[in-house]
This record gives C-alpha cells, structure tokens and sequence, in this order.
C-alpha cells in the first residue's frame, strides 16, 4: 500500500502563493493533485506522469505548476495568483497506469488533504 504524505497547505490573500509537497513511500508512476471545496464535487488540479507528460485544469492554466522529483517520489504543487475560489482540501493521489489524468478514478491511492484558504 502507498502511503501519500502531503505538506505546504496553509492561508494565504488574494493574489498570494503557496506551495504544496506530496511524498510517496514508494515509486508510483503517475501523481495528481485534486481538491474539494466545500459543498462541492472533487475535481482534478494537476496531474503528471513519470515520462514528463502534464495535464492542467483549464482553472488553474497559467497560474500553477506541478513538477516531481522522481529520484525522491514526490510531487510539487506551485500555485500562484491565488484567489478565493482556489479555496479548498487538495489532496495528493498516485496511480499505476500510464495515463495523465484529472479523473478521480484514475488513481489508487490517497493522502489526507491539505486545507488551502485563500481571504479576499
């Protein structure tokens, strides 16, 4: 079972930047970022693969940015120009295919979330 450990959530103001941490107990080969507002469904952030491939939701386009560090099975969430709407639980997921994917359903495993607020 992989363990998903993630770090970095926090409050920050319209227009600020936070940066979230995820690390795996082992390799997995594709990682996500999905987050949950409150009263609302879990919806994909970010997502990348082991072979480079990135895949963003077109809320987020332009302002946040996902990297990893294979060698240490971690996944970088960068997120600038924050508003109030980014405001949610993100949550860190692996996966075992070789798909980049914004789909909840395409990942096997979980961390506990990390609450971002983000204050106008």
């Amino acid at each position: 079972q992989v363990q998903l450990v993630e770090s970095g959530g926090g409050s920050v103001q319209a227009g600020g930047t936070l940066s979230l941490s995820c690390v795996a107990s082992e390799y997995t080969v594709s990682m996500a970022w999905l987050r949950q507002a409150a009263g609302k469904e879990r919806e994909g952030v970010a997502a990348i693969v082991k072979n480079g491939a990135i895949e963003y939701a077109d809320s987020v386009k332009g302002r946040f940015t996902i990297s990893q560090d294979s060698a240490k099975n971690t996944v970088l969430l960068g997120m600038n120009s924050l508003t109030p709407e980014d405001t949610a639980m993100y949550y860190c997921a692996a996966g075992r295919r070789w798909i980049v994917s914004l789909n909840s359903g395409a990942y096997n495993y979980w961390g506990q979330g990390t609450q971002v607020t983000v204050s106008s």
